[in-house]
């Protein structure tokens, strides 16, 4: 019979993964669909980014002993919701997703780069994120006026568990979603061959236009929303970051399961306070061991993970969308909560949110990385401005 600690351990960890795929899986088929993937390579990324993440974290927790979880980068996925496609198509946003890993692991060898990245203001990465998530966040509002008897049990569902259980409100709706899905004729007519796990190899081509506009960015955000995030969680529990061995892991590990549609491989925030906090034992020495039975959970999830995007690929219009929505809601507050925040910086970050949501492309490079050049060009020359002038 197990005792009470092994107990918490396991179910700290399952809990761990249940949270980290049902959260945002929606969110990473959207954004892999967006740039280019057919439902077949969509599926093949959601089922290596899953494992990959699973590796990772194994690795890195049984490693240090430290309850180190790896996740998606969720706020990517989102980007790449919002870049759409690029110049070369599919195979371009593949290599952009391996540079992304490169540079990972090159921040992880070169400190420098690491403080060149830490000088891009919070706020201005928050206003790029918040405009990067404003339309999938508006997906729920569209869908209830074209599939609304699916997607208004959804709505209510999640705005109860707001009140009840926050943490499984985003999972629990995606699960309904889902499990509505199966009204759709189409979905209930997939062959079972679709359930059987299938990589999908994809030679990456590199190109100015998708290194610019989803590489350079896909890698600000997931530093500045997830890497950063997720240390800060960890020592909100007494534990210190492997910096350097989680950004080589993470960049090494995304460039592997890039090939394959995965986007980015980055430290965990939100769950990795599941498998670090009081909820995985008493003793924090043992702690790790909940974060190995999450990467255990991963890649078995991610092995089944086949079906999952089969039924949410199939589903009826924006009911996906809609609960992949829903589970962004907190994220886009936090992040025009953190743009907002600094008075002096609330102009330059406007600008940064309203160019990332215009959508333009000049040159074929997308919203968010023009939206990132303004926040931080406007926020240079206001403070240039300001500088008290000497008297001659």
């Amino acid at each position: 019979m197990p005792s009470p600690a092994s107990s918490h351990i396991l179910l700290a960890g399952l809990v761990t993964t249940a949270v980290g795929f049902l959260s945002a899986f929606a969110v990473v088929l959207a954004g892999l669909r967006a740039v280019g993937a057919s439902p077949a390579q969509a599926a093949s990324g959601l089922l290596a980014v899953t494992v990959g993440m699973g590796l990772a974290t194994i690795l890195l927790s049984v490693r240090t002993r430290l309850p180190i979880t790896i996740a998606w980068s969720t706020p990517g996925a989102a980007l790449l919701a919002t870049t759409g496609a690029v110049d070369g198509g599919w195979p371009a946003a593949v290599g952009a997703f391996a540079v992304c890993g490169v540079l990972l692991a090159v921040v992880g060898l070169w400190g420098r780069l690491a403080a060149l990245t830490a000088h891009i203001p919070a706020t201005i990465a928050s206003a790029m994120l918040a405009g990067v998530l404003l339309d999938l966040c508006l997906a729920p509002v569209r869908a209830l006026e074209t599939t609304g008897w699916l997607v208004a049990p959804v709505i209510g569902l999640w705005v109860v568990l707001l009140r009840l259980a926050p943490r499984w409100a985003a999972p629990a709706g995606l699960v309904v979603a889902t499990g509505l899905a199966f009204t759709s004729a189409d979905v209930r007519a997939l062959p079972a061959a679709t359930w059987l796990p299938t990589l999908e190899w994809t030679a990456p081509t590199l190109g100015v236009a998708s290194v610019v506009s989803l590489a350079v960015p896909l890698f600000v955000v997931t530093m500045a929303s997830q890497n950063l995030p997720g240390v800060a969680v960890l020592a909100g529990f007494g534990y210190v970051a492997p910096w350097r061995r989680v950004l080589l892991t993470t960049g090494v590990g995304t460039m592997l399961v890039a090939p394959f549609g995965g986007h980015a491989l980055n430290l965990a925030a939100i769950s990795a306070a599941l498998a670090a906090g009081p909820e995985a034992g008493a003793d924090r020495g043992e702690r790790w061991r909940a974060a190995t039975t999450a990467g255990v959970g991963y890649v078995a999830v991610g092995l089944g993970s086949a079906g999952v995007a089969a039924v949410a690929l199939a589903a009826p219009g924006g009911l996906i969308e809609a609960a992949a929505g829903l589970a962004l809601v907190a994220t886009l507050a936090a992040s025009l909560r953190s743009a907002f925040s600094v008075a002096p910086h609330a102009v330059a970050a406007a600008a940064t949110f309203l160019v990332t949501v215009s959508g333009v492309r000049p040159w074929g490079v997308g919203s968010a990385f023009w939206g990132l050049v303004a926040g931080v060009v406007l926020l240079a020359l206001t403070r240039l401005l300001r500088r008290p002038r000497l008297d001659i």
